[in-house]
């Protein structure tokens, strides 16, 4: 298992608003996250500079790759470009994360 974390920036005041978005993911995005072999997905937000924090477990890092190509990503994507940083394409502003430290 693959662990992968990330930060993303959200627009200041739309924490109430992400965190009702994700609280209501769409059964069709939680299967395609299953799909692409990820799973134990947990988002932290941090209030003094409205960074979230992303952290997931993935099978195959190739395999979730190609998540970003579905159409319920894209449609994801688009659904969450008015509150938080995106590009061009909708896809959310994400930073890799280094790993640093683990202990099972």
């Amino acid at each position: 298992m693959i662990r992968k974390s990330f930060k993303m920036k959200l627009y200041p005041g739309m924490e109430e608003e992400y965190a009702k978005r994700h609280n209501a993911l769409w059964p069709e995005m939680k299967d395609m996250i299953h799909e692409y072999g990820g799973s134990n997905y947990s988002i932290f937000f941090d209030r003094e500079t409205n960074i979230l924090y992303g952290y997931i477990e993935l099978e195959d890092e190739g395999k979730w790759a190609k998540s970003a190509d579905t159409e319920i990503n894209r449609k994801w994507w688009d659904y969450m470009a008015d509150i938080m940083e995106t590009n061009p394409d909708n896809s959310p502003v994400s930073i890799d994360l280094v790993p640093v430290f683990h202990l099972d």
